[in-house]
């Protein structure tokens, strides 16, 4: 998904995070980064203070780390500065549904706050904070404010989809219930039940456009 998403010409693609994923399998020359030190990992970089000019990357991708950022307004100023014009920051992160909100809050070890007045939160090191219901308030609750304070970054697109997936292979409580034969026909259930993703999805697929707008 995120691949399919990027755009064309030149430029380098970043991933933040890289450490739990395997995005390179399909990106080809990906930069990976992650916070800490960790095995395979080319760079080292806080994704509020990217080690990169301006301009130069073609694309920011990630899963599963904008709802960790303690401040979200510094990656999205960093992502303004280091994209050139009409690259995007692709993600894909929790999202807020009917569905999502009894799972997240009852089983899942993260908060999952979409009340929260603020777009950051406290944080005592690298990865110890999270609000998983974020991206969410910032792309959708807050969306007037993001586009006033970040008008060189347009929302392209927002894709919420179905869970199951991710439930049954352990994704909240780490425990699998899902073996790997069983994959195509969940993926096809999951398909089959689509047009309810708005209110059963758990995630979104989200795509800014830098524009030349500022």
């Amino acid at each position: 998904m995120l691949r399919d998403e990027l755009p064309s010409g030149n430029g380098a693609v970043l991933e933040l995070g890289s450490g739990a994923g395997y995005c390179e399998n399909f990106i080809p020359k990906l930069i990976t980064s992650e916070i800490i030190v960790c095995r395979g990992i080319q760079v080292v970089a806080d994704a509020q203070r990217l080690p990169f000019g301006s301009g130069v990357l073609k694309a920011i991708v990630f899963v599963n780390v904008l709802h960790h950022l303690p401040n979200v307004r510094r990656f999205l100023a960093e992502g303004v500065r280091c994209l050139r014009e009409n690259g995007k920051i692709v993600m894909i992160e929790p999202w807020v549904t009917a569905w999502s909100l009894q799972v997240n809050t009852r089983f899942h070890h993260e908060p999952f706050s979409p009340d929260a007045t603020e777009w950051s939160f406290s944080s005592k090191g690298p990865l110890s904070g999270a609000n998983g219901a974020l991206p969410w308030i910032v792309f959708e609750r807050d969306r007037q404010i993001f586009e006033s304070e970040f008008p060189e970054l347009q929302v392209e697109r927002i894709e919420p989809f179905l869970p199951l997936r991710y439930l049954l292979s352990g994704g909240v409580g780490m425990r699998s219930m899902m073996p790997g034969f069983a994959h195509p026909f969940w993926s096809r259930v999951e398909k089959l039940l689509s047009p309810l993703k708005w209110q059963l999805g758990m995630f979104a697929l989200v795509v800014l456009r830098r524009t030349n707008t500022g």
